[in-house]
């Protein structure tokens, strides 16, 4: 596997919300960091993580890849989806650590949009160790 082959079984998990489609991406020991103090080890951990996605409706993933090399890669990544429960919008809420989104009790869900890096290693065609930066805010 290299950082292109990866990103699109990335994407396609993404679009998909599929965790079966992610953890494949992962050595069996594999990790994901999606910020820089969590970290998610082994399928059972990857495909509970990535369970959250199915809180997202309408995804649309971008990306450009911007190193490669045999062994990994990086590339810029670039998504929006329309938030699907009140569940996945107190999720990312908590995570700003801001009031970016003042909501009143049934004002609409918003579309996201979320910007990041991801930086991959692979090992014997899988992924070893992933760590992601992102930001997200509502569109529009």
């Amino acid at each position: 596997m290299d950082i292109e082959q990866f990103m699109q079984g990335y994407k396609a998990a993404w679009e998909q919300r599929d965790e079966s489609l992610f953890c494949a991406l992962f050595a069996a020991d594999g990790e994901y960091r999606n910020t820089p103090f969590a970290v998610q080890r082994g399928q059972a951990q990857l495909a509970e993580y990535w369970r959250r996605v199915r809180l997202q409706e309408d995804v649309e993933v971008r990306f450009e890849i911007l190193a490669a090399s045999p062994s990994g890669g990086i590339a810029h990544w670039h998504v929006t989806y329309q938030v699907a429960s009140e569940e996945l919008f107190q999720i990312w809420a908590r995570s700003t650590g801001t009031n970016l989104v003042a909501r009143k009790p049934g004002d609409p869900l918003p579309r996201m949009v979320l910007d990041g890096v991801l930086k991959a290693e692979f090992e014997n065609g899988l992924c070893r160790e992933c760590r992601i930066w992102w930001h997200g805010m509502p569109a529009g």
